[in-house]
């Protein structure tokens, strides 16, 4: 029987046209709602768009549209970046459907019936970018809102309430019994706190403004925003219908699995006034309400005024929806505050993508057509099990695996990406140290097992990475899927864990297709190599050759192999000189926030101390950097790494986990040269 999984974004709110943030909780939902369905789960994926409120009233008007006209006109917008992104949801609800007016009306009138909502009159200080009521305490120095920092107005009407401070014990309750309900920590911990200070009851009608879904028997006043958003969940699910298929299969009973995906902007929306709304109703709770921090643009928030908003659409087209995809998952823990810029994405899809996966893929795929035929060995461990030093066979494929679903199924993308990334960098380390270009050559039957077993387990490593990533790179991972010589769509696969789902059989041929990641090549990166080239008195490389037809013919068969270098890139004395190599201590070191390598040091290269940035931090931790002696570039432009600047660079050997720094730390106290001495 098959488990049924319900995924929520928030319905996003349309008085305006959807940024980054929309983009990031969505793909984050749709990598879920794919993920659960590869491993066979009966999956429903709802998003949509919240269209009443006093907000789009005014807007309307100012653009001499009526709200109908100006929400109709807005949602394509987010329907299109959907579409664009490959979101996969099942259904999308608007709250201005008829379906969805009856649903709030109903609970409405449930919790009237049932004592929990009266009639009163409210006074306090009112938001209208947040919709929000808060006491005097409550706001910023100088009377701001404190969520959002702008102005806010008193405000007093008439208006019903839900009783929501009789549901405070209950609500704790089930927090402490369940401490999956609400994550990550941190924001749990936040929402105790917030629960501890008292719960007041909470006003649920205007009569201030008319764009809204009417109160049942009083059309003067409409529902207020929130009870009427947080409806759509189960609105989509045939509320107030739950006898439906539907219904009882994604909100049953006992323990529903539905996960809400949300900003931590809207946060106590969700683990509150929705719970607290639940309760009344008698209605289960979600499993998870899972809150994401905040994306800045190279370290500044973004701003309409500032010009900074970034169009996920534009991104997207420029350097690759699935590329898109993968940097906003893997670029942040999820839970955390994130900040994008274009550099860090292009970073990310020539390090990770074109370098590490796209590389181990392409010269795989190679080197099967042209030593084996293009057929995909079956490795024969017990012939030459101690070829494999690394995690790339069988055994540690399906630990990796296990570790990988356990890091999907709590939110950890990152780190669940970071899982299939070791398998990867170990099946590159493992062609490097075995050569299959020299065992090739060989005649001996055991070189030719072990090139067999070698580009038989990184086929197998490729395999399971393809569908590992899927969810997260769909479109690229079918491409690769279909390489490796699949007659099926990875989208229909199923791969219950207890299956050795990355095996094949022997004889399966590959495909051969364009390389799925190339580089993207940045002005600065051709002004490089143009300034290159120019020293050494040589022409401008030529033109990469095309990816697909005639042009894959004319690609070099040979990888790997040393190649005769067609351009005599020797340097003078004179272009070494060029290089202003300082000796500097290292006098403190931290670790960038939100990044897993990058550490900002202060070092004293004599006559001044810099601030230098470097990707260090995987093979060091700051208290092993403090008092080093190290080789500094110091005559290097500034740049900013991750927003913030960096004077130079300090060399080092090795790849990233494992450099060790150029310098003199063999030497003693009194051997070391001073700070600032000039390597030469």
């Amino acid at each position: 029987m098959k488990n049924a999984f319900y995924i929520t974004t928030p319905i996003y709110y349309v008085n305006d046209a959807p940024h980054v943030g929309h983009a990031y909780t969505t793909v984050a939902a749709d990598v879920l709602a794919r993920y659960h369905r590869l491993i066979g789960d009966d999956v429903f994926f709802l998003t949509g768009t919240d269209e009443h409120g006093q907000k789009v009233e005014k807007t309307a008007g100012e653009k001499g549209l009526k709200p109908q006209e100006f929400v109709d006109s807005i949602v394509p917008q987010y329907k299109e970046l959907w579409r664009l992104l490959n979101i996969s949801n099942d259904g999308f609800i608007r709250t201005t459907e008829e379906r969805h007016k009856k649903s709030v009306q109903h609970l409405f009138k449930v919790l009237q019936d049932k004592g929990d909502i009266y009639k009163g009159e409210y006074e306090d200080w009112y938001c209208i970018p947040c919709e929000s009521f808060w006491t005097s305490l409550q706001l910023k120095e100088g009377g701001k809102c404190p969520d959002c920092g702008r102005p806010v107005e008193k405000l007093k009407e008439e208006s019903y309430f839900f009783r929501m401070s009789k549901y405070e014990k209950q609500l704790l309750e089930h927090i402490e019994t369940h401490p999956d309900f609400i994550r990550p920590e941190s924001r749990r911990n936040e929402i105790v706190s917030f629960i501890k200070t008292g719960l007041r009851d909470l006003s649920i009608s205007r009569t201030t403004f008319k764009w809204g879904i009417p109160v049942p028997g009083d059309d003067r006043h409409v529902i207020y925003v929130w009870l009427d958003a947080l409806t759509n969940y189960i609105t989509a699910l045939g509320y107030p219908d739950t006898d439906t298929e539907k219904f009882k299969k994604f909100w049953p009973e006992e323990n529903p699995v539905a996960a809400h995906v949300i900003g931590k902007d809207i946060l106590r929306f969700h683990a509150v006034y929705w719970p607290c709304l639940l309760l009344a109703a008698e209605l289960p709770l979600p499993k998870t309400i899972v809150s994401h921090g905040w994306w800045t643009i190279e370290g500044e928030k973004m701003s309409k005024s500032k010009g900074n908003v970034i169009d996920p659409a534009a991104v997207a087209k420029e350097y690759g929806v699935d590329e898109f995809r993968y940097f906003l998952l893997r670029e942040v823990p999820f839970g955390l505050d994130g900040d994008f810029s274009k550099d860090a994405l292009v970073n990310r899809i020539n390090s990770d993508l074109a370098n590490d996966l796209g590389n181990l893929h392409f010269r795989t795929i190679n080197m099967i057509e042209k030593y084996l035929g293009g057929e995909i060995p079956e490795p024969n461990y017990d012939v030459d099990e101690k070829i494999l030093p690394f995690n790339v066979y069988e055994p540690e494929i399906l630990g990796l695996f296990k570790k990988y679903k356990d890091l999907m199924e709590s939110f950890s993308f990152n780190d669940a990406i970071q899982t299939v990334w070791k398998m990867i960098s170990d099946a590159n380390r493992l062609i490097d140290l075995q050569a299959p270009w020299t065992l090739a050559k060989s005649e001996a039957t055991k070189d030719k097992l072990r090139l067999n077993n070698v580009l038989g387990s990184s086929a197998q490593v490729i395999k399971a990475s393809a569908i590992m990533l899927y969810p997260i790179m769909p479109e690229k991972m079918e491409i690769i899927w279909e390489q490796l010589g699949h007659s099926t769509h990875l989208a229909d696969e199923k791969i219950p864990i207890e299956k050795t789902f990355w095996r094949y059989f022997a004889g399966q041929k590959i495909v051969r297709g364009p390389a799925p990641f190339p580089r993207i090549e940045t002005e600065r990166i051709k002004a490089k190599k143009a300034a290159s080239a120019a020293a050494a008195n040589q022409p401008s490389p030529p033109a990469p050759l095309p990816e697909t037809g005639e042009g894959l013919k004319k690609v070099k068969e040979s990888v790997n192999e040393p190649q005769t270098a067609a351009v005599d890139n020797r340097i003078t004395i004179d272009d070494f000189m060029k290089a202003d190599l300082r000796i500097g201590k290292i006098l403190e070191a931290e670790r960038v926030p939100k990044s897993d390598k990058l550490v900002k040091m202060k070092i004293d290269i004599g006559a001044e101390t810099r601030q230098i940035v470097g990707g260090i931090g995987k093979a060091y931790s700051p208290e092993e950097l403090v008092g080093r002696t190290v080789v500094v570039v110091a005559n290097l432009k500034p740049a900013k790494l991750m927003g913030i600047e960096s004077q130079g660079m300090v060399l080092a050997a090795g790849d990233v986990n494992t450099l060790k720094l150029a310098g003199f730390d063999a030497v003693d106290d009194a051997g070391k040269p001073a700070p600032g001495t000039r390597v030469k």
